[in-house]
């Protein structure tokens, strides 16, 4: 699946896709909804190794975390709900709810943050996104451009929502995109690989 490539690290961003507690922590929203964290977590060494051979190439690194205002006025009402046939909401969704870690996807909130094994260091920039998209309502593009980025290395999760979602973005807008396969990772294994083949 791996094709050749090459790129100029001074030229190239590693972007690390929402590996917050609400998604990896087994007392996080992704857990609560019933799904096997585990599927997520075996990403973890390998985005650690990614990010630490980056650093010491040199390569900026952004980290990305999915979450809303504390007085949730960017949660669009699709988001939160769900409705029947008849277009009438039959529940409203969880976040802004108290969850294990804090309101679930709710910024400020220890679920909101990134797991400790990937905290970012000082000077590595943070996008807080309230959708599934990097680029939606964020400055990431802002960032990239300030910085003459032409490639983007991205890992992270979930492989068929965020990172994908994301890599849709950046190449609309003209970027190259390097998917790390390994260190992508998704609750449902065949979501994982479809999307991993739709990039490739």
């Amino acid at each position: 699946k791996p094709q050749g490539t090459s790129f100029d690290p001074t030229r190239t961003a590693l972007v690390v896709i929402d590996m917050q507690n609400d998604f990896l922590d087994p007392d996080g929203f992704g857990a609560a909804l019933g799904n096997d964290v585990s599927r997520l977590t075996r990403a973890i060494e390998p985005c650690y190794e990614v990010l630490t051979a980056a650093r010491e190439a040199g390569i900026l690194v952004i980290h990305t975390r999915e979450g809303h205002r504390p007085d949730m006025t960017d949660v669009h009402e699709h988001k939160n709900t769900a409705r029947g046939r008849d277009g009438k909401i039959i529940t409203t969704g969880p976040i802004g709810e108290e969850g294990k870690l804090g309101r679930i996807l709710i910024r400020g909130e220890i679920g909101h943050d990134i797991i400790e094994r990937l905290c970012p260091k000082p000077g590595e920039p943070i996008i807080d996104k309230p959708g599934k998209g990097a680029f939606y309502a964020t400055d990431l593009e802002c960032i990239l451009r300030a910085k003459n980025v032409q490639t983007l290395l991205v890992c992270g999760v979930t492989s068929e929502v965020c990172v994908h979602t994301s890599v849709r973005e950046a190449n609309d807008r003209g970027f190259h995109c390097i998917v790390v396969e390994d260190a992508c990772a998704s609750y449902f294994p065949k979501f994982h690989d479809v999307a991993m083949e739709m990039i490739w």
